[in-house]
């Protein structure tokens, strides 16, 4: 199946009211692994490079080339997505080598300039037809920069999207980023207040910090794009710590990444079912 556009996946499951699974790539192992899982699950998924990520890689030509070779192959609609941009050169590098969506993220910045700013990277993506998320709230849990207890006010959303032109925005309703045990408390109040005032479809960041019948309620309150990546980080990690337990002299890498792959495969497929999203 041929990459589809970010729009299409987020669209069709805000009108039927289903999630999207979002996951991160950090290496080629995990894309794999996130198509596998969404082919387990028979649900589209969207693939997602984070500019973190890009710096690990040293460039997004390789790893994003790659991401997009992997998303060719699916059996099921798959889209490729720049997460946390936060500059404008690396939105046109990523529009430039066909990734479907970017998520520009001017948070940090003042409500005025984060308009501007975020204003400027649409018009450019818009005129090569991709999808374009934003952020305003500053969700919890990146460089200390973002407040975890920061809420989105749905009136100033409402205005942010019109101001702006964006296609999707992240609020802040209670998640922060890097959680490694599943104690956030979203405000579904808030939640569903956003979905009656905003005309685009809401992301959900930080998502891996939201136990399973939340982020469940949380597509029915009105989430549609949910983030995961901590918590695939855990699965592939502990498998790999496992297996090289049992296994102390093994010295192939591909021994022990394996295994890694396969569980994150298997958390991605029954994630997709927490998401309603088949």
């Amino acid at each position: 199946m041929p990459l589809v556009s970010t729009g299409q996946i987020v669209g069709d499951a805000a009108r039927a009211g289903r999630g999207v699974g979002a996951f991160n790539v950090i290496q080629l192992e995990h894309a794999q692994a996130l198509v596998d899982g969404a082919e387990r699950a028979g649900a589209p998924v969207i693939l997602q490079i984070s500019e973190n990520a890009v710096k690990y890689h040293r460039a997004l030509e390789p790893i994003g080339l790659a991401t997009l070779a992997v998303a060719r192959t699916a059996s099921v609609p798959v889209a490729v997505h720049l997460d946390h941009a936060t500059r404008p050169e690396l939105v046109r590098e990523a529009v430039a080598l066909g990734f479907g969506s970017v998520m520009y993220d001017a948070s940090v910045l003042p409500y005025d300039e984060n308009v501007e700013a975020t204003r400027e990277v649409v018009g450019h993506c818009h005129a090569a037809g991709v999808f374009v998320e934003a952020e305003l709230g500053e969700v919890g849990g990146k460089d200390g920069v973002h407040a975890p207890g920061a809420r989105t006010d749905p009136a100033e959303a409402a205005t942010f999207v019109e101001s702006t032109g964006i296609d999707a925005l992240a609020i802040a309703v209670g998640t922060s980023h890097a959680m490694l045990e599943k104690t956030a408390s979203l405000d579904f109040d808030l939640i569903a207040a956003n979905r009656k005032t905003v005309p685009v479809p809401l992301v959900l960041h930080g998502s891996s910090g939201v136990p399973d019948a939340d982020l469940t309620r949380a597509v029915e309150a009105g989430m549609t794009k949910v983030n995961i990546a901590t918590s695939l980080n855990q699965a592939f990690t502990g498998a790999v710590r496992e297996y090289l337990a049992a296994n102390p002299k093994v010295v192939d890498t591909r021994k022990y990444l394996a295994p890694g792959r396969d569980a994150v495969a298997a958390e991605v497929a029954r994630l997709l079912g927490v998401l309603r999203a088949a």
